[in-house]
């Protein structure tokens, strides 16, 4: 059986697996990986993996055609060159190649999002779509563009970092970009966790909002609060699904998709979603004829096949 084997580094895990041509996950395991450097990473992808072929092993004990890894940041998929995680975390790293010297299995290497649309090029909405847009909202936010089936990445593989816009909204957050109200500050898991942060002694609330500004106030807990009619929880909600909606619409107006797929824990929350989709301005999205439409493939594993659809260079 020809199966392919996937490496998604995200910001907090790294989930190594494989994956037959089919899109079926047939084993998997997950490492935490907490904050790094490029440097650190690069050695927490080694002991993983090692660890993983050591104790998992691959099915059939047969080496894998190929291995993808997903990552965050600035990818080079055509050298392999990992460039950076963010402007505070640069150190290229010819990631492919040592991958590849190191364990005798062709490996190629691109940005996470970008990878979790190459699963949907592959194995989802790209099936019946060449026009398409994929947005992430989970941790952070960021966009995967599809236009007459070949995927944007820009002259130095930058685009898609959609999350740095500035959507409308007005609450004075501060992003790491040097901008204030960019819609990853809004909207995403980190954006919320900020604004309830900033907002809490406006707005009456039970959320509970931890004293170390290094926990992260889970999303879960202020959707939950927003249902029952919290002020603050209402606050943010309301301010993230008009966000994430605006996202949406300045997106449409530029690359005319037919379809835009939803992915991350944000998006995909069925009472976010809904929010969302009752913001859209019906003379904007008119021609977007397959809708607004939450991914198909499974969430926990969207990133991991799309490492899959790296290793397939699909």
């Amino acid at each position: 059986m020809e199966t392919y084997l996937g490496l998604d580094l995200g910001g907090t895990k790294l989930l190594i697996g494989q994956v037959d041509k089919h899109g079926n996950v047939l084993k998997y395991k997950r490492y935490d990986s907490g904050f790094f450097s490029q440097q650190a990473a690069s050695g927490i992808i080694r002991s993983s993996l090692d660890d993983y072929i050591a104790n998992v092993g691959f099915v059939g004990g047969e080496r894998p055609v190929a291995m993808g890894v997903g990552l965050i940041g600035r990818v080079d998929p055509n050298s392999g060159v990992w460039h950076q995680i963010d402007p505070n975390r640069t150190q290229p790293i010819e990631l492919a190649k040592e991958l590849t010297e190191l364990y005798g299995i062709p490996c190629r290497i691109d940005n996470d999002v970008k990878s979790a649309t190459r699963a949907e090029r592959v194995w989802g909405v790209g099936q019946y779509s060449k026009n398409f847009i994929y947005i992430n909202v989970g941790t952070g936010i960021a966009v995967g563009l599809v236009v007459n089936g070949r995927q944007v990445r820009g002259s130095h593989f930058n685009a898609g970092e959609a999350g740095h816009m500035v959507v409308g909204a007005n609450v004075g957050v501060k992003c790491d970009c040097g901008r204030t109200d960019c819609v990853e500050m809004i909207a995403s898991g980190l954006g919320l966790n900020a604004c309830a942060r900033l907002l809490k002694d406006k707005y009456p609330t039970r959320l509970e909002i931890p004293a170390d500004d290094a926990v992260r106030i889970p999303a879960a807990d202020i959707f939950a609060l927003a249902k029952e009619g919290d002020e603050l929880c209402t606050v943010l909600t309301c301010n993230a699904a008009q966000g994430i909606a605006d996202l949406i619409m300045n997106l449409v107006r530029v690359t005319d998709p037919d379809t835009v797929v939803l992915g991350g824990g944000i998006a995909a929350d069925e009472f976010m979603f809904e929010k969302i989709l009752s913001r859209l301005n019906g003379n904007t999205m008119r021609f977007v004829t397959n809708g607004v439409v939450i991914t198909k493939l499974n969430p926990q594993f969207i990133g991991l096949l799309g490492a899959a659809a790296v290793a397939m260079n699909m």
